[in-house]
């Protein structure tokens, strides 16, 4: 093969010319993807080649023009001749340049291109060269994200952008004029000048095409110039689901107000972890009801959208039974591998070698890594490992993910995690420090009393604390949930929220549940009279409140619900309360209309289908609602059916299965069967300690091994329990903890002669 820019002959195959370095491989000029021997158009974009061109060479063709569907944005700054009056020239020039590359980045991340730049006006078009089914949403994603960047650069600029969508002149291969041309362009353009600062207009044909995933009000009617009739347009005002309308809310969905700056922060940081290919991590702070879930959703949104395919993985971390050992982390391992929590274990296992075979190329690193990962689920026999060993292969996992694309973490609940899972992320952001992965992690306060130090001083960790909104992000808030709210209501609800988001939210469900709100499409209108409204005190009396309203049938299934856990399935709902599964299905179908259940539908999730409370505080006030006799029947059949009927490895949630058992003896500690059911606790305990010393998690297994000999009274037990427990805390370093454990074990096991 001879080259084309100075004629040296080169082998077969070869990708470079070896005397002068130029490519002797064809691209196309118009989009640049690589030409196939004797191609005469490009199979990417359809482009003209000149299949005679020499390697080496740019190939030479005349541009081409189709007709096409695409979206146009046009965007400009609002307030930039005032903010550069007064302002050195080369400061004017260096806030001008920043605009610039910030909306060249975010019109490309979403997939769009830079048609050009126009004074501080941007014009961006989706659909050619290369055009995909969801460009209309992804240029007003793009859109949104402009605007709400601008502030950004300068608090006095505010940007506004319109968008369009429809047929146009496209010109492929077009190096000295515009690619796209025609009436949409105009038309764009004065949707944008009619457009207020910091707000998105579409038109009708765009927002027909994108409503599936974003939320529009009317914006009326508009007379544009150059056009005879007035422009029905749309105001876009938030995401509201994953691309085509994945994952949306079927109920109420408050407006995301008064935490921009902090998910602008969390996507910045996670591009930052892209860019220069290092793993992050952010730990998200907050009281209930504060909105860490909300701002995890919106960032689950934002990375949905973008053009670069990303590694999605999220793992909740149990509070029922003192955090199981790595149960979010094995989460993640299985929704990667699309396993339900109660598959079978052939099916499992089958379903992970696949994800091995199809992203570990290697067939060494995947034999080495199969075994640790299949340990993590439960899926091999659980002998002692060595915790570098399972940390290395469970690491190199998401390592190899990571190589392929951006990979992103997301524990929930993390100040329940137990202190092995903790020790993992610390680790995977040592040693995996050179890979895009980001890890965000979800916590309440006390997650500085039960892993203090985390996350620690780790320059790839950052702590972002959620503070109660301002009372004007509160008012924005309930104005936008009930359009029309009374002043005065609107004002009490305010005042007694303290700046948790929840609680406006509980109340507004709470109304419609009374019959004094309705809902209508995705809007909440007033239909009764709300000036006797008395305001619950706290976020705990508004849930008991809305708790009332439920008729006895279906408050007794939340009831069983609550013993269950915020997750469960049908199934175990309809073992505990005894119903059919017809009357348990008519019953949960009313309790998610009122939106104090909800159903699991990501598709990568282990608890697809699953049920679940919608907030964890539900779930803890409905709890507290159970007579502690009742408390104690229900913990025993949810113990009993978790061991034998719910699907799932009795050994995997083994301490949830003791929990149960420790609550329902708490219950009634001079029951009948007391003893029985204390014996019964301290066994699953030891089962739970076995396993969890299996994973090399250590203060775990201490733990489960000394709840194990509180509840008997038999001296030998008693002092083998305390022994394994002397001997995990030696193992994980606590000689402080494992000399009285192991004293103890000692005295009791010499005076029975053991």
């Amino acid at each position: 093969m001879n080259c084309g820019a100075c004629g040296t002959g080169n082998a077969a195959g070869a990708k470079f010319c070896s005397e002068c370095g130029a490519t002797l491989a064809r691209t196309c000029a118009s989009c640049s993807a690589p030409l196939a021997t004797g191609a005469k158009f490009c199979s990417e974009c359809g482009a003209v080649t000149d299949a005679q061109a020499h390697p080496g060479e740019k190939p030479r063709h005349e541009p081409v023009s189709e007709r096409r569907l695409v979206s146009v944005l046009f965007a400009d700054l609002v307030g930039f001749t005032a903010a550069s009056e007064g302002r050195d020239a080369e400061d004017t020039r260096e806030l001008l340049t920043r605009y610039f590359d910030t909306a060249r980045t975010i019109i490309e991340r979403y997939g769009g291109t830079v048609e050009k730049f126009i004074g501080d006006a941007v014009m961006a078009v989706w659909g050619a060269p290369v055009a995909n089914e969801d460009d209309a949403e992804r240029a007003v994603r793009a859109a949104l994200e402009l605007i709400d960047a601008v502030p950004g650069l300068d608090p006095a600029l505010r940007a506004r952008a319109g968008v369009l969508t429809g047929e146009a002149a496209v010109t492929l291969g077009a190096t000295d004029q515009g690619m796209v041309a025609g009436d949409l362009v105009n038309t764009a353009s004065r949707i944008q000048s009619a457009a207020e600062p910091g707000t998105v207009l579409v038109g009708e044909t765009t927002r027909r095409a994108s409503e599936a995933a974003i939320a529009f009000a009317d914006a009326g009617a508009h007379a544009l110039k150059g056009k005879a009739e007035p422009v029905q347009l749309s105001r876009a005002i938030r995401v509201s689901a994953q691309r085509r309308g994945e994952g949306r809310a079927v109920g109420l969905e408050a407006p995301f107000v008064g935490r921009a700056g902090e998910l602008r922060l969390v996507k910045e940081l996670f591009n930052a972890s892209v860019d220069q290919s290092r793993a992050r991590l952010v730990s998200v702070i907050g009281v209930a009801g504060i909105g860490k879930s909300r701002l995890s959703w919106e960032f689950e949104k934002y990375i949905d959208g973008v053009a670069a395919n990303v590694w999605w993985h999220r793992g909740r971390c149990l509070s029922y039974g003192a955090g199981v050992a790595f149960w979010a982390l094995a989460d993640m391992v299985r929704g990667r591998a699309k396993i339900l929590e109660d598959e079978d274990a052939d099916t499992s296992i089958s379903k992970l070698r696949a994800v091995l075979e199809a992203e570990v190329a290697d067939a060494v690193e995947r034999a080495t890594i199969e075994p640790h990962l299949l340990h993590l689920l439960g899926l091999a026999e659980r002998t002692a490992a060595d915790r570098e060993d399972l940390f290395s292969a469970w690491r190199r996992f998401f390592e190899l993910l990571a190589e392929q694309g951006p990979l992103v973490m997301v524990f929930e609940d993390i100040h329940w995690a137990d202190e092995g899972l903790v020790a993992f992320i610390e680790y995977l952001l040592a040693w995996g420090r050179h890979h895009p992965i980001f890890v965000l992690t979800l916590a309440r306060p006390e997650v500085a009393d039960r892993h203090p130090g985390f996350p620690g001083s780790n320059r790839s960790a950052a702590t972002l604390p959620l503070e109660p909104l301002a009372d004007e992000a509160m008012d924005e808030l309930l104005t936008g949930l009930v359009p029309g709210i009374p002043d005065d209501v609107r004002r009490r609800l305010r005042d007694a929220a303290d700046g948790i988001p929840l609680y406006a939210v509980e109340t507004v469900r709470m109304l419609r549940d009374c019959g004094v709100l309705e809902q209508v499409g995705n809007e909440v209108l007033v239909t009764g009279d709300l000036s006797t409204f008395e305001v619950p005190e706290t976020l705990h009396a508004l849930i008991a409140s809305r708790l009332d309203g439920v008729p006895e049938e279906e408050r007794r299934l939340l009831q069983d619900a609550s013993v269950l856990g915020k997750k469960f399935t049908a199934r175990g709902l309809a073992a505990l309360s005894g119903l059919g599964q017809d009357d348990v299905d008519r019953l949960v179908a009313s309790l998610v209309r009122k939106e104090l259940l909800d159903v699991e539908t990501d598709p990568f999730s282990p608890e697809r289908g699953q049920l679940g409370f919608l907030q964890a505080l539900v779930q803890r006030v409905t709890y507290e609602t159970i007579a502690r006799r009742d408390r104690r029947v229900r913990h025993l059949a949810v113990a009993g059916y978790l061991a034998t009927d719910a699907g799932i490895d009795p050994d995997e949630i083994a301490e949830v299965i003791a929990t149960h058992y420790l609550d329902a003896h708490e219950a009634d500690e001079n029951a009948a069967d007391a003893a029985d059911v204390r014996a019964e606790a301290r066994r699953w305990f030891t089962r739970a300690a076995d396993r969890a010393a299996s994973l090399a998690a250590s203060l775990e297994a201490q733990r489960a091994f000394e709840r194990a000999a509180d509840l008997t009274d038999e001296g030998v037990e008693r002092g083998h329990s305390l022994a394994r427990a002397g001997e995990l805390a030696l193992m994980g370093g606590r000689m402080d903890e494992a000399e009285p454990l192991l004293e103890e074990a000692i005295s009791i096991l010499e005076a029975s002669n053991r």
